[in-house]
């Protein structure tokens, strides 16, 4: 390839990635800066190219440059948080990584790569304050969460969840507990958090796939202002729970990094903030839950070995809704009377032929979807008592089906279920769309295929 052509094709793809890319030479000078670095700072890349960053800098009113930093260091920075002005005066919050390139011998400048995570900070934060106040109204004589009245099912294998449960809830053990998605794990955790002695006490649940290993560390154990660029001190989630629960909900997901530090906290009962060198006390009780076998995560290195011993003091498997027989009767009725409410309906019962289609499924979203299932059919029907096979609107996964409707129900379910239900959904119809070609199907969805395998996994969605 000649050397024009190469560098065209270098050229087009910094254009084309998500990624900030900004580097400078060994003087400082702007060589490289893509359109998405000048998007996500709101800077004219004329004003950056070429010019010397060291005034850019002030412009923007950026301190303590790691790209400087690094110029002079000539020792990488990664994974680091950091929060400035953008020309327009707003904060935005990045993940860099910035390395010194080193040609031979000869330091030849930095490179930083950025990524945008102001959305997802502003929404972590907004989650912190949430809990920080429901954590300041704890003693609200109104019900705050799930108990295990409320876990309807006479099978024995939810039987048998649910004796080992309640035996959890007399106990100040860690739990792990395994269950497929839409089975009922955080269900679970908040009846044994509620029929135990810290029942009083706070119930905070996070989960360990939602957020970046950066983001989730500070929102895990707090931060001290100062501690990386634009932190505020804030207790984190540890902090809070204090004297409570700590929900880890998918903890396979939590980097192995990440994983270490929360084995310390469980070890000593101490939590030390991003930036900190105070320990600060703290009891919680942690529950942590996957949705992969232990088994398989301890075998592939998802989760060390030494935290898995640590949080599987107690185990709970939560049965799919496939394998718990008439349960899938009792929770249907449950849910038609749930949905005669809300949706001012008069439905008395199912059909046989009905039953036995409900029976018939395989659930894969297990008692999540069977909720949709009857909350979509009841929507559908006017004034029939009797909810038949026809009018089960069970989603299939057929793209393009007058059957396949999705009715989100803002008021009756949490974001993230109904967040859950249309990410499985839609890669079921990518998969569909490309003959269950990942690659094409990951394409589709603007997901790299490493992701959207672990989201398959997550759902167990398998290729047909």
């Amino acid at each position: 390839m000649r050397k024009e052509v190469y560098n065209e094709v270098i050229e087009k793809i910094i254009e084309s990635i998500d990624e900030g890319i900004h580097f400078i030479d060994k003087d400082g000078n702007t060589i490289i800066y893509n359109s998405s670095m000048a998007k996500l700072e709101r800077m004219d890349k004329n004003d950056v190219l070429n010019k010397n960053f060291k005034e850019v800098a002030l412009t923007m009113e950026i301190n303590n440059s790691t790209l400087l930093q690094v110029l002079k260091n000539k020792k990488p920075i990664k994974n680091n948080v950091q929060r400035y002005l953008n020309k327009d005066g707003k904060e935005i919050t990045t993940i860099n990584t910035t390395i010194p390139i080193i040609v031979g011998n000869e330091l030849v400048g930095a490179l930083e790569t950025s990524k945008d995570m102001t959305q997802i900070q502003t929404l972590s934060e907004q989650i912190l304050k949430l809990k920080e106040l429901k954590n300041i109204n704890k003693h609200n004589p109104e019900k705050l969460g799930y108990n295990f009245e409320d876990i309807i099912g006479e099978s024995e294998p939810i039987n048998k969840a649910l004796k080992i449960s309640k035996k959890a809830a007399n106990s100040d053990a860690t739990v792990l507990i395994y269950g497929e998605t839409g089975t009922g794990k955080e269900l679970i955790s908040q009846s044994i958090h509620y029929d135990s002695k810290r029942a009083n006490q706070p119930f905070i649940a996070q989960n360990c796939a939602a957020l970046p290993e950066s983001l989730l560390e500070g929102i895990l154990f707090g931060t001290v202002k100062g501690g990386f660029t634009g932190a505020v001190d804030r207790p984190g989630l540890f902090e809070q729970a204090n004297k409570g629960t700590l929900l880890l909900d998918e903890i396979n997901s939590m980097p192995l990094q990440l994983q270490a530090k929360l084995l310390r906290v469980l070890q000593e009962g101490y939590v030390r903030r991003i930036g900190g060198t105070k320990d600060i006390p703290v009891d919680v009780r942690v529950i942590a839950t996957t949705n992969e076998n232990p088994v398989d995560i301890l075998s592939e290195g998802k989760i060390r070995k030494d935290l898995y011993y640590r949080l599987n003091v107690i185990y709970i498997q939560i049965p799919p809704l496939r394998e718990r027989g008439n349960d899938i009767v009792l929770l249907s009725n449950k849910f038609i009377e749930k949905y005669n409410k809300k949706l001012e309906k008069d439905v008395r019962y199912i059909s046989e032929k009905g039953i036995k289609m409900l029976r018939n499924h395989y659930w894969q979203g297990n008692v999540r979807e069977l909720e949709n299932t009857i909350y979509s059919s009841m929507s559908m029907m006017e004034d029939e008592k009797v909810l038949t096979e026809d009018m089960i609107n069970i989603n299939e996964y057929k793209s393009n089906s007058a059957e396949n409707l999705y009715i989100v129900d803002i008021e009756s379910k949490p974001l993230e279920w109904i967040v859950a239900d249309i990410e499985e959904r839609y890669i079921y119809e990518a998969l569909e769309k490309t003959d269950n070609n990942v690659t094409k199907a990951a394409a589709i969805l603007g997901l790299g295929r490493q992701n959207l395998q672990y989201k398959m996994r997550k759902y167990s969605i398998k290729l047909k």
